[in-house]
């Protein structure tokens, strides 16, 4: 099964909900029915429509910060006094709003794929962090070559790994060492002395010196990086072997582009690339069968078209392999999509008041740091040990710090509410359910709702037990008299009330269910 071996086969919701499940933040009952109507050509062209800038984040309530007024944006102001805290909180949230109630599209899954790639962390500057974020979403079904370029003068990043020290008085080789290792060639076996198949340590020392000369710049707005000549080594530098002992001259504030394009000659980037991709919506394990009928397949999509990655994820997302029962339902989620599926899954309401909208949002984000996948907190430039520790991978994400969390909060969101202050959000199952095709069919519901929540159909000795739950003792004809009485008259608080308590019973079964935490 190679990967130019289109899926032919019959299209449903179920598929509708694999693809949409792997490449969005979660998708509600009326986006899967949609999806599950067209074709996956048409499925694969509504994901890659192109989509407007998001507005920045602003100032919700904080009125001590002198150059922002409250519901303006700080992205481009002043830092008088203490107002990072805030606006960290303010970038926090709004990163998570990006992510929820989005239209059916990939590029916010491919943002957070390029944030796990192009790892910075620990950036004390919420502007910088800003300005970092909006370049990977500007990019993100981008070109990965130009990417590269832009990323290595990026504020964030000068910073992150001192790409803001490296001068020709004194090279320092962090960014060098992991603009091969881990953002473009990988790192490869070790065939000798400081030779790792892909590079070389003189590669890193000659490197540092093409990327001296950069740094950024606060004081003077808008925040940017400027090259400062005085610092930018202009001897001539000769990589090794492993580059054909390519000389790269001189070339100022040109010359990093120049080193990048003859980083990019190396068929080695495409195959590092498309494995980190396949493993990202795909699975972790790559053995002898999936490098060559998959990653090398993609690797050269990827080269024909000068790296622009659409080609190759398109290929991916609509081949017969990526359909395969085998992969359906493979993937653990990670604590992102865990948080953020239900919401959007249920199209859960927010408080109208901003403040009391954040506060909620921050809850929610603060939650990563136990589900461990923190935003813009990165345990370190390799990015989240789940999508490369061997052999465990996906299955960090589960253990006995993670389990309890997630279980907590999917009964608070069922049931009392996921609460901050006297606001919280809450599961109303009631616009999904009554969207169903036969809303008062038992079987009917108990399906729709799986397709909804778990990756693969129910077996059958799940459904009998699901149906139990959810009958909570009575028939199934109780079920359609009981749905009806509320139909007939849904403001009525205890008819509502009769209908919620059966279907909230399901739901927290459901989600309590091993099946509920794959993908």
């Amino acid at each position: 099964m190679a990967l130019f071996d289109k899926y032919s086969g019959p299209w449903s919701k179920h598929l509708a909900a694999h693809l949409l499940r792997r490449t969005t933040f979660g998708a509600n009952w009326e986006n899967i029915s949609t999806f599950g109507n067209l074709t996956l050509s048409q499925c694969i062209e509504r994901l890659f429509e192109d989509l407007p800038a998001p507005a920045p984040p602003i100032n919700i309530n904080y009125d001590l910060d002198p150059d922002v007024p409250i519901g303006e944006t700080w992205v481009d102001k002043g830092a008088t006094g203490n107002v990072n805290g805030y606006r960290t909180t303010s970038l926090r949230t709004w990163s998570f709003e990006q992510m929820i109630n989005s239209r059916p599209n990939i590029r916010e899954k491919m943002t957070l794929f390029w944030h796990n790639h192009f790892v910075t962390a620990d950036i004390n500057d919420p502007r910088y962090s800003y300005k970092y974020i909006a370049l990977l979403r500007s990019q993100a079904l981008g070109n990965f070559k130009q990417l590269t370029k832009d990323i290595t003068i990026d504020p964030a990043m000068l910073n992150y790994l001192n790409g803001r020290d490296n001068t020709r008085q004194a090279p320092n080789e962090n960014y060098a060492r992991e603009l091969m290792e881990l953002f473009t060639l990988g790192k490869g076996d070790q065939v000798g002395p400081g030779d790792y198949t892909t590079f070389t340590e003189e590669d890193v020392k000659e490197v540092a010196k093409c990327l001296t000369g950069w740094i950024d710049v606060r004081n003077n707005l808008p925040i940017r990086t400027e090259f400062r000549v005085a610092r930018h080594d202009t001897t001539n530098k000769t990589l090794s072997h492993r580059f054909g002992n390519a000389v790269i001259n001189n070339a100022g504030d040109q010359e990093y582009k120049n080193l990048i394009d003859i980083i990019f000659t190396k068929e080695e980037v495409s195959l590092f690339i498309a494995r980190k991709l396949y493993r990202w919506f795909v699975y972790f394990t790559i053995d002898e069968n999936i490098e060559s009928q998959i990653i090398e397949p993609m690797a050269a999509l990827i080269r024909e078209n000068d790296y622009n990655l659409v080609p190759a994820i398109k290929a991916l997302l609509s081949s017969e392999y990526f359909y395969d029962e085998c992969v359906i339902g493979g993937m653990i989620k990670n604590p992102v999509d865990f948080l953020i599926n239900p919401i959007n899954q249920f199209e859960m309401v927010f408080p109208a008041d901003a403040s009391q909208k954040q506060r909620i949002l921050n809850t929610l984000y603060q939650s990563t740091f136990v589900l461990q996948m923190a935003i813009f907190q990165a345990p370190s430039v390799a990015g989240w040990q789940a999508y490369y520790q061997a052999p465990s991978y996906y299955r960090l994400w589960l253990n006995a710090t993670s389990l309890p969390a997630r279980q907590s909060y999917n009964e608070a969101i069922v049931n009392q509410g996921f609460p901050q202050g006297q606001a919280r959000i809450q599961i109303d199952p009631f616009p999904t359910l009554d969207k169903f095709a036969n809303p008062t069919v038992v079987d009917e519901v108990i399906r729709s709702f799986g397709i909804i929540l778990h990756a693969k159909p129910v077996a059958d000795n799940q459904f009998a037990i699901l149906k139990s739950e959810f009958l909570l003792g009575l028939n199934e004809q109780t079920w359609t008299d009981v749905y009806n009485a509320y139909k007939a008259d849904p403001s009525n608080v205890g008819k509502r009330q009769a209908v919620l308590n059966r279907v909230r019973s399901l739901l927290v079964y459901m989600m309590r269910m091993p099946e509920y935490h794959l993908s």
